[in-house]
């Protein structure tokens, strides 16, 4: 196969865990020239990476028909021999369809799989890893199993960040999209608390999450916390993770920012379960839940905006002080 198109239109941490799929395909056909297609705002974290020969963005706030028929238009300049779609939505598959390629995989839950040269199951909460169930797509072209994610920060990126290592640290992010998949505030405080000898502390996040890190690092106390939301992007932050002492994560993100960089990591997992396939890749990675083990967990795949009984015990239940240092 000389030209291949993978498609991931999810959110950052699907993109992360598209890598595996991109590098074995590489590894498979040399010579093959890859391009992937992701949502608009994720086209940086593969920017260096060296398997992908184009990165396309997928605006779908510009419209999604006008961006199907714009992206018609690229793919069909130099037409595809195999198109791989890791989404299980819509929109990828339309996409997949329109590139035209010649053979076409793609998950069976997706509305228009139906189009697929071949269809494959996408079964959650058995512990399959979505690596494991990604790479399945591509088995019958000699794909190992599981291979862990990767990213390429590149040479600004590392630069961007060196005057932040030059003593041990540790980072920490408490942010997510989803109220029930985030660790309470007040166990970030305390984790800060248990952690203030050890190093500086970091706390990395999006631009909107710059107020929650500093309220943490302000009830803290930690005097060698230091509030990066928002400084950094995703490629400086995964660099700044890949030399911390340790990382602390949500089941979100900067989780698989971690596992790309093979990164010491603690995940905390609220009202969702790494049971999922979602969990941490790295060789050294640890992941707490609440021991008391509620009934109501998980509570769904992605989360809630707010705790669905009221009490959000899979949080508040953590013992944090379990955590590695």
């Amino acid at each position: 196969m000389q030209r291949i198109l993978v498609i991931q239109t999810a959110f950052i941490g699907d993109v992360i865990l598209a890598t595996p799929v991109i590098s074995e395909l590489k590894r498979l056909f040399p010579s093959s020239k890859i391009d992937v297609v992701v949502k608009k705002g994720n086209g940086s974290l593969l920017e260096h990476d060296p398997s992908i020969q184009n990165v396309l963005e997928f605006d779908k706030k510009a419209g999604k028909w006008k961006e199907f028929m714009r992206l018609r238009k690229v793919f069909k300049k130099q037409p595809y021999d195999f198109a791989l779609n890791l989404h299980r939505f819509g929109s990828s598959g339309i996409l997949t369809v329109l590139s035209g390629a010649k053979k076409t995989h793609g998950f069976r839950k997706n509305p228009f799989s139906l189009f697929f040269s071949k269809r494959f199951e996408h079964q959650i909460g058995d512990s399959t890893h979505e690596v494991e169930r990604n790479l399945s797509m591509i088995s019958e072209f000699g794909a190992h199993p599981k291979v862990r994610p990767a990213l390429y920060p590149g040479k600004e990126a590392d630069e961007a960040v060196k005057t932040y290592k030059d003593e041990p640290y540790y980072c920490f992010a408490p942010a997510s999209v989803w109220y029930t998949k985030q660790l309470p505030e007040e166990k970030w405080v305390e984790l800060l608390q248990s952690k203030t000898s050890l190093g500086k502390l970091y706390l990395l996040g999006a631009p909107e999450d710059t107020s929650l890190c500093q309220r943490i690092i302000d009830s803290s106390g930690a005097t060698n916390a230091v509030n990066l939301a928002g400084k950094l992007t995703l490629l400086q932050s995964a660099s700044l993770i890949k030399d911390a002492k340790r990382s602390y994560v949500n089941d979100s993100g900067p989780l698989h920012l971690a596992s790309s960089m093979n990164a010491p990591v603690t995940a905390f997992f609220c009202s969702t379960t790494p049971d999922f396939g979602f969990g941490p890749l790295s060789d050294d990675s640890e992941v707490i839940e609440s021991s008391s083990k509620p009934a109501c967990k998980p509570c769904g795949l992605h989360g809630h905006s707010a705790c669905p009984k009221g009490h959000f015990d899979c949080g508040t239940t953590i013992n944090v002080s379990l955590s590695k240092s």
